[in-house]
C-alpha cells in the first residue's frame, strides 16, 4: 500500500489514499498537513502526516481522480480524526483543522495546539513557531527548506517526506513540555477551552469570516 523510508532516528511510512487497515496509532496522535498553498478556497490537501510518538511518521498522500487518487475517499483516516477518544495535536490547529475539513467533510476533534499553548505561556517572546519551540523546549534542530515545494506532485521526493514527518514526530514532547506549563501557570483550563472552539474557528474560516473578523472591533 505504501513505502518505507528511513532517516536519522526515525521511520517514515508512505500511504497513497488511506491509512491501512487495522493500524492502531494510540490514544495521542500528532497530526500535520502539506496543502498546495495557503488559501483554503483554491489550494487542496496534498499529504496528511501522523505519528504516535514512537519514531515512525505515517505520510497518507491524497491524491485527486485526476491523478490517479481517491480524493476524499480515506476511510480510516477519516475515522481517527473524528474518533472522540483519540487526542489529536496539531501546531497551528486552525489552519490543519480547516484543510481537513474541506477535503475530508470531518470535524476533527479533540485536539490540542501546541502554538495557542506557546502563545498562552510564552508570554515573554513572540517566537511560536514549531522551529524555535523544538529549539527552545527540545533542543531539536528542524529544517524548513522543503516549506515552500511541490506538495500536488505525484511523486514525493525523500527529502520532502523527510520536512514533512519531521513535523510531527517532536509534536509529543513538545505537547508534554507545553502542557506543563500551562499546568504551572494555572492556564491550562483557559487552553482547552480554546482548542475546543478550533472546529468552530476554522469552519468560520471557511465561509469567509477570516477577514473580516466577526471577533475584532
Amino acid at each position: 500500500m505504501g513505502e518505507t523510508l528511513f532517516m536519522q532516528d526515525a521511520m517514515i511510512r508512505l500511504h497513497r489514499h488511506d491509512l491501512p487497515d487495522g493500524l492502531d496509532l494510540g490514544a495521542v496522535v500528532a497530526i500535520d498537513t502539506e496543502t498546495m498553498g495557503l488559501d483554503h478556497r483554491r489550494d487542496r490537501l496534498c499529504l496528511v502526516q501522523l505519528s504516535a510518538g514512537d519514531g515512525t511518521a505515517h505520510c497518507v498522500q491524497i491524491l485527486p481522480p485526476s491523478l490517479g487518487g481517491r480524493g476524499g475517499d480515506c476511510p480510516n483516516l477519516k475515522r481517527l480524526l473524528e474518533d472522540p477518544k483519540v487526542l489529536k495535536i496539531f501546531h497551528f490547529a486552525r489552519f490543519d483543522l480547516a484543510a481537513l475539513h474541506k477535503a475530508l467533510g470531518v470535524t476533527v476533534a479533540p485536539v490540542a495546539c501546541t502554538k495557542i499553548a506557546a502563545k498562552l505561556v510564552r508570554t515573554f517572546t513572540d517566537r511560536h513557531g514549531l522551529k524555535d519551540l523544538c529549539k527552545e523546549l527540545l533542543g531539536v534542530e528542524l529544517s524548513k527548506q522543503q516549506q515552500s515545494s511541490d506538495w500536488g506532485s505525484p511523486e514525493l521526493s525523500p527529502e520532502q517526506l523527510a520536512y514533512a514527518a519531521s513535523d510531527v514526530l517532536h509534536l509529543h514532547a513538545l505537547w508534554a513540555r507545553l502542557k506543563a506549563l500551562l499546568e504551572r501557570e494555572g492556564r491550562l483550563e483557559l487552553a482547552e477551552s480554546c482548542f475546543a472552539f478550533l472546529p468552530t474557528r476554522a469552519r468560520l474560516d471557511l465561509l469567509g469570516y477570516e477577514d473580516p473578523d466577526i471577533f475584532t472591533h
